[in-house]
């Protein structure tokens, strides 16, 4: 039967709403959409995991593990900051990537013994007593950085740089800078190639985070109070190590590498952590683009989502579909279960998980009311570690502009005086001064004047394979691969309405299904490489096979809610998932702030290292 839906007031054909396995065809005009989620492939059978245990990473040592003890006589020392390290730390047995495999290892001078060899180097042993503030080499947490953006490899240190953390070490912290894979493979100095891409990465970090735990005796640092952190891509990597813990779906990737699986009594070594600090973390790319339509991409009706396009159809099946995800995965707060239901200014933007959203821009908002001392200033780049001052295409006045000013920088006298610049082309938020808060009306509105959607559709697996997701998800025969399994199926079940409009080509459909059904060089499905890409699947049991692992105890994340590199449903999901799954979840927006180490106040390491000493 055909059903008709209002999108922006305007009836619309709703014969193409789909949604993986869930058809919506018995929705009725009332209600709100509901269908079971599925996981994007089938559950990891034991012949791509090497292992049929569903729980704990199981593997077999490499041979030659002795290879990866850390060798206490080979420490160097920084006199001028007191600091023992060692560079080019094997945490594989068998690497494939030689610039990247290995790590460099940072800690205070405090937390040893040391003898001088003669040579330059020190013999180390831990020290009993040593303490730098409130640790001791035994309580010290150990942090783990990923510094880079778009998913982009992280070559191993090679040289001796105290800048990039001392600050670390001075609050009594263990650093550890590992190299890890990125988003495309590459070529070794002696001509051979390694395998990019998802999951090396996160394979990588779960090898340094074993590699450490097998040397306790030689590496000072609370082996269980390991800490990720990392923003946008590296965001989205912190949040995969803290959510797939010990999990059995990488354990034939670690053996590959020749990754540590138990000490030298036989003992299981974990590469679960204790805490994920995510800055604007890119996750759940089998739901991003969906999410990134329904959000941004049905408030834009210019480039790829202009009326008469393939692809401004292709936008709202997009949205529809992210409507039967969100009513499909159980989502609650406080209790309450979240969904999306018809009305509201849009394609479905009324129900509880709309009001969830609008409350988490609106707190935004009354956030930097609190925090901000009028006169206030602005600037085409607000406060802060962003690192995006415009988008592409855009001037810098209309950059500014989205600030709350005008070009270059505008002074407001009260908060009364920015609001007002807010509602400057419509009135979505409403000031009461003898509070010092707003409330807003439309989450449409706040996209329009603060978050315009940025990207095409789809925002990030490209119809021409152009994006860094693209990449991410290559593999030896392809430098870049379609994955979104939803956007497959929609292209193939509706390609003949597609194909009505001009920008329409049918290759779409072949290529979309031809990628889906690939595999990469261990044998494993494309579909299951999302799955192990995406930490929803390890919190949501309503996702069909989701997988077992350790999730890490505590979260700190922080957005930046003016970027428009992600939805901000998207953000807002993991961190719901988190709190449903009974994890610490310190969860903040930052207003007039976009993809970086953004804040409400101070700067990104500070607050870091402060908040780790905060978990227990």
């Amino acid at each position: 039967s055909r059903l008709s839906v209002k999108r922006g007031g305007r009836p619309v054909d709703a014969t193409r709403r789909v949604f993986v396995a869930a058809s919506l065809a018995s929705l009725g005009l009332a209600g709100c959409v509901a269908a079971r989620v599925e996981s994007t492939g089938d559950e990891f059978s034991s012949e791509e995991s090497g292992s049929s245990s569903s729980s704990g990473a199981l593997g077999k040592n490499p041979a030659d593990i002795s290879d990866l003890r850390i060798d206490a006589s080979a420490w160097s020392h920084d006199a001028v900051n007191d600091v023992f390290y060692q560079l080019g730390v094997r945490f594989c047995a068998k690497p494939a990537a030689n610039a990247y495999e290995s790590m460099g290892v940072f800690v205070p001078g405090a937390y040893f013994e040391a003898s001088d060899n003669g040579d330059g180097t020190f013999t180390c042993s831990i020290s009993d007593t040593g303490t730098v503030g409130d640790y001791t080499a035994a309580t010290a947490p150990i942090v783990l950085p990923a510094g880079t953006d778009d998913y982009s490899a992280q070559e191993a240190p090679s040289a001796y740089l105290p800048e990039d953390f001392i600050s670390y070490l001075g609050a009594g912290l263990v650093y550890v800078l590992p190299g890890f894979r990125g988003r495309q493979g590459g070529e070794n100095d002696d001509g051979t190639s390694f395998p990019g891409g998802a999951p090396w990465d996160v394979v990588d970090l779960k090898a340094v985070i074993r590699c450490l735990r097998y040397n306790a005796h030689e590496v000072p640092g609370d082996k269980d109070r390991v800490f990720t952190f990392g923003c946008s891509g590296a965001g989205a990597l912190s949040a995969l190590v803290g959510a797939t813990g010990d999990s059995a779906l990488y354990s034939a990737y670690l053996e590959s590498i020749g990754a540590i699986f138990s000490n030298d009594d036989g003992e299981s070594i974990s590469d679960s952590i204790a805490g994920a600090m995510c800055w604007c973390p890119d996750t759940a790319l089998d739901e991003a683009d969906e999410a990134y339509e329904w959000m941004m991409g049905q408030y834009s009706s210019e480039g790829t989502r202009a009326d008469g396009t393939f692809t401004k159809l292709l936008s709202d099946d997009l949205s529809d579909a992210f409507v039967s995800y969100v009513n499909s995965i159980g989502l609650t707060a406080d209790g309450e279960a979240l969904n999306l239901c018809e009305g509201g200014d849009g394609d479905y933007t009324s129900g509880s998980y709309y009001d969830h959203l609008q409350s988490v821009i609106e707190g935004s908002l009354n956030d930097f009311l609190a925090d901000t001392t009028f006169p206030y200033t602005t600037s085409p780049v607000a406060v802060g570690d962003s690192k995006r001052t415009s988008r592409a295409g855009e001037s810098s006045a209309a950059a500014s502009s989205r600030h709350g000013g005008t070009a270059g920088s505008v002074t407001f006298e009260t908060a009364a005086d920015y609001v007002a610049s807010l509602n400057d082309e419509e009135r979505w938020v409403s000031y009461d001064a003898t509070t010092n808060t707003a409330t807003i009306t439309s989450i449409g509105a706040f996209v329009r004047r603060c978050r315009p959607a940025s990207k095409d559709v789809g925002a990030f697996d490209a119809l021409d394979r152009s994006q860094a997701e693209n990449q991410l998800f290559c593999d030896s025969s392809s430098s870049a691969r379609h994955f979104d399994k939803t956007m497959s199926q929609l292209l193939s079940d509706h390609k003949k309405e597609y194909a009505s409009r001009p920008d329409f080509s049918a290759d779409y459909a072949r290529d979309y299904s031809s990628d889906l059904a690939t595999t990469d060089d261990l044998g494993v499905s494309m579909p299951t490489r999302v799955n192990m890409y995406n930490p929803l699947y390890f919190l949501l049991d309503s996702y069909v096979g989701y997988g077992t692992s350790r999730v890490a105890a505590s979260w700190r994340i922080r957005i930046g809610i003016y970027q428009s590199d992600t939805s901000l449903a998207t953000e807002v999901n993991l961190a719901l998932a988190l709190a449903m799954s009974d994890k610490n979840v310190d969860f903040a927006t930052v207003w007039a702030q976009e993809n970086g180490m953004v804040e409400r106040s101070g700067d990104g390491t500070t607050n870091f290292i402060q908040w780790i000493a905060s978990c227990v």
